[in-house]
């Protein structure tokens, strides 16, 4: 998540891209930890959060951007359900924020309702309503204004197509073209509000952790102009307008009734939010914890250069940790290729495929882990499973033989495309070693600009045999991976691949996918998408390769620190303190 630039329907690469080439260096022996706490402080000080930014929107509607949608959610925009803070089975656990709970479903996951607390109020005293949240949704649907942000809304709500490019009917609450239809889909009746659905949407109270489903006060609206323009029903506020590459102060909402928050304990004083700083000067501060520095955090994730310093440096070792990030690396076969619409060559691809080699070159253990899956393992619907019984170095003898019986003339000519960077060349190098073990001549084109428009595009179904991407879950459910990478029917057209780069679009992971969604119990949806997980990389419609690490410091001062290992991978400010 980390722009981590997000697209439509999931989280998209380019943050994933911008960690895998920094995360190249030090080897690392996994001394730190993976995402521990500190013992807990009290109320008052300050917290530094000092970051590289820009921060791209604070505007709610906008924010789909992982280390926003942490901060924003914990410091000033409340949703209407949320997910814990505190150890994994506490951020395991969807709880109710503005909501009394998590939402009722019915009509087989077509309706829910959400009925608002009592005692909410924005930062100028006034109460948030269920018609706040009514309109801040709304804003959604002003494509034309409100740029940036998911579109879940306008793919499920029950608001028919027929706007301009096929877009929805509904244009926003600015123009409000089909307004009655946006009512009919999303209504008030007192403090609780109903949505309805063209299609079931069972975990649709997951999706209302995002920010593009919380309350936006209309007085308060200034259409793109509201972009960093932020009005709190949270703990904190800001003190004074946003300085985009400099930062701001926030400081204590005095409106923010904690009875009304279970999830907050808001114990700083106030929260300094300094962006602008180069990566590496963020890292080297904390790691010299002096002066205010004592009192930082960051989502800047170690950069290469400093990566082995902090894994060797015994002292680093209790403000370090080295969490599981929301990506994994994958390859992925174009099935309109004359070799990988083979089934023998695809299986010859994933058993030769060196996770290994890929890894090293990346920056080792510290910076990523090998795996067979999609879905990332800190998930419910992660599953075990090894589809051919190889190695993560692959296994180049038992990927010739299947070569072979593929019926291709060896050695089987291949074009694979990769985002070029410099530690990339190496790591694609390494691969394209394992492949040529198992009889692949294989061709890397490396591509530096518009990597995903132009791997995207319909040319590249008969230019490229595979393509290298990265994804990571919108929120802990693989219903926000396997639909939006590997459901041909709503990615596949004319004018590309969309998110399915492979144009992968198999009928029994379809149906599979569309009977997942219907599964009310969410421990027996969640298996099922991990189900359809092992279904489609033993299709080898997809071949993972890794699921990256951050690695984080912070000051000595910061008290009860945790990583949000099951949401977003950052820094959680729900518990934190300085004193």
């Amino acid at each position: 998540m980390m722009r981590t630039k997000r697209s439509a329907i999931g989280i998209a690469l380019g943050a994933v891209v911008a960690l895998a080439a920094s995360a190249c260096g030090g080897g690392g022996t996994g001394a730190v930890k993976p995402g521990a706490t500190q013992a807990a402080g009290g109320k008052g000080g300050t917290l530094y959060f000092l970051t590289l930014g820009p921060v791209d929107h604070w505007d709610p509607q906008r924010i789909y951007t992982g280390t926003y949608i942490e901060f924003a959610n914990r410091v000033f925009s409340r949703t209407l359900t949320s997910f814990g803070a505190g150890d994994k089975a506490a951020q395991e656990k969807l709880v109710p924020d503005l909501a009394t709970d998590t939402g009722t479903m019915s009509d087989a996951g077509k309706t829910w309702k959400f009925t608002l607390k009592d005692g909410i109020k924005w930062q100028d005293g006034s109460a948030v309503t269920c018609e706040d949240v009514k309109y801040g949704i709304s804003r959604t649907f002003a494509v034309d204004v409100i740029t940036g942000g998911p579109n879940y809304a306008i793919q499920f709500f029950d608001i028919p197509s027929g706007g301009p490019d096929g877009g929805s009917s509904y244009a926003g609450p600015y123009k409000k073209t089909g307004q009655d239809l946006y009512d009919k889909a999303v209504s008030c009746s007192g403090q609780t509000i109903t949505f309805k659905m063209k299609k079931p949407w069972a975990d649709f109270n997951q999706a209302t952790t995002f920010p593009a489903f919380t309350a936006f006060k209309q007085s308060q609206d200034k259409g793109d102009k509201s972009n960093y323009e932020v009005f709190s029903d949270g703990p904190y506020m800001l003190k004074a307008p946003w300085e985009s590459n400099k930062g701001g102060t926030f400081v204590r909402n005095t409106n923010w009734d904690p009875k009304t928050d279970t999830l907050r304990q808001a114990n700083p004083d106030s929260i300094v939010y300094q962006e602008g700083i180069p990566s590496e000067t963020v890292v080297s501060r904390i790691m010299a914890d002096a002066g205010n520095d004592k009192f930082a955090v960051t989502d800047v994730t170690a950069p290469p250069a400093l990566m082995a310093q902090i894994v060797a440096n015994p002292a680093l070792k209790d403000r370090t940790t080295n969490p599981a990030a929301p990506y994994v690396d994958y390859v992925q076969p174009n099935l309109k290729s004359k070799v990988f619409s083979n089934a023998k060559a695809r299986e010859a691809f994933a058993m030769s495929t060196d996770r290994d080699a890929y890894i090293t070159a990346y920056g080792g253990p510290t910076a990523m882990t090998p795996t067979n899956a999609m879905t990332n393992k800190e998930l419910p619907a992660y599953k075990e499973f090894d589809p051919f019984g190889v190695p993560t170095a692959g296994d180049p003898v038992k990927a010739k033989a299947a070569l072979v019986a593929s019926g291709l003339p060896l050695p089987v000519p291949i074009k694979v495309a990769y985002r070029k960077t410099p530690t990339a060349d190496k790591a694609w190098a390494a691969l394209a070693q394992g492949w040529e073990k198992a009889g692949f001549k294989v061709t890397l084109d490396g591509i530096a600009a518009k990597y995903y428009p132009t791997i995207q595009g319909p040319e590249s179904a008969t230019k490229y045999d595979a393509f290298r991407a990265g994804w990571g879950a919108d929120w802990p459910s693989g219903s926000t991976v396997m639909p939006a990478l590997f459901d041909g029917r709503v990615n596949i057209t004319a004018g590309g691949s969309g998110q399915d780069y492979g144009y992968f679009n198999d009928p029994e992971v379809n149906k599979a996918i569309d009977a997942a969604y219907l599964i009310p119990d969410m421990a027996a949806r969640e298996k099922a998408w991990g189900d359809i997980d092992e279904m489609i990389v033993k299709k080898v419609g997809v071949v993972p390769i890794s699921m990256q690490k951050f690695m984080y410091v912070r000051g000595s001062g910061v008290k009860n620190y945790q990583d949000n290992t099951i949401y977003t991978g950052y820094v959680d400010l729900a518990q934190i303190s300085v004193k």
